[in-house]
């Protein structure tokens, strides 16, 4: 993998904003119409906050999510739009309307979306996931997030699959002017290495796509996470899938501290989503998880 020539492109950049005083930021702040650039935020409070996929609690686009959530001190949840066999039910305002009336209850923040259903019902060739993720942007809005995860496994995976990579080149380009439009970043999260997906952002030319990176995915399948985030950048990523299969968080494979390095090198400061294992039991993995990743990962730095 070819990670030097970026990596030093990221390290002077770095040092000049460091020279300059400047503090980086999340890349997945709003951004404004026809803007490359996102809207800093402030910059000596801004630290990370530590939510859970409703998936992972087994509330796939459920409300009641947010009180389990709670109970779990948690500060967000990541929404999926629900399954292909409900016509992903988070798309209607009267299901929208439930998952804020949840998130103020609880005191709980919706983090950002998902579309799940992409894995069986692939982006690159099924025409009806073009309409899902173009009425996503539209959820967003609705629900006050700025991000849209985009699913590409089981069906939809685009590992070694040049078509399929085209294809979805081809929808995104003709989708990110009203995800630009709306402040709203589409996420790709799949099996590709970095380069892969940086390839993707660079054809379809828009500042509305990013990665949406999850450690566990890509320890899983030998690549090197540390050096991965620090090539894409924070410009590139938009959040992080906390993930160490079987494993309790600092138990197993992936070194979050080394994480939480290569995170500072980047200057990113955001969401970190659970989507772990529950070796112990759902409520008590989860718990831990939460409590280790505040340990490392704190709401003020």
């Amino acid at each position: 993998m070819r990670f030097s020539k970026l990596t030093r492109r990221e390290i002077i950049l770095n040092s000049i904003r460091a020279v300059a005083g400047l503090t980086l930021t999340t890349s997945c702040q709003p951004f404004s119409s026809g803007m490359s650039q996102f809207i800093p935020a402030e910059p000596s409070r801004r630290g990370f906050k530590i939510g859970i996929c409703d998936w992972s609690l087994g509330k796939r686009a459920k409300p009641s999510s947010f009180e389990m959530a709670k109970r779990l001190g948690l500060d967000g949840v990541q929404v999926d739009l629900g399954s292909e066999q409900d016509n992903l039910p988070v798309r209607r305002p009267e299901v929208q309307k439930k998952f804020i009336e949840a998130a103020k209850k609880y005191d709980v923040e919706i983090a950002s979306l998902a579309i799940s259903a992409m894995n069986q019902v692939p982006y690159k060739s099924d025409p009806r996931v073009e309409q899902w993720v173009a009425d996503s942007i539209d959820v967003c809005k609705a629900m006050g997030v700025n991000v849209v995860l985009l699913a590409f496994f089981d069906k939809g995976n685009l590992k070694n699959d040049k078509k399929g990579i085209d294809a979805v080149v081809e929808r995104l380009k003709r989708v990110t002017p009203k995800a630009e439009k709306a402040g709203v970043v589409l996420g790709l999260e799949s099996l590709l290495t970095a380069e892969q997906h940086m390839d993707i952002i660079e054809r379809v030319g828009s500042p509305a796509v990013k990665v949406y990176y999850d450690v566990g995915n890509s320890s899983l399948r030998g690549y090197d996470i540390y050096k991965e985030i620090r090539f894409l950048g924070n410009e590139h990523i938009c959040e992080f899938h906390a993930k160490d299969y079987r494993y309790l968080f600092g138990k197993g494979k992936v070194d979050f501290k080394e994480i939480r390095r290569a995170m500072d090198d980047i200057g990113y400061r955001g969401w970190i989503q659970i989507e772990g294992a529950t070796p112990i039991g759902l409520e008590a993995s989860y718990r831990y998880d939460a409590q280790y990743l505040r340990s490392i990962f704190p709401p003020k730095v």
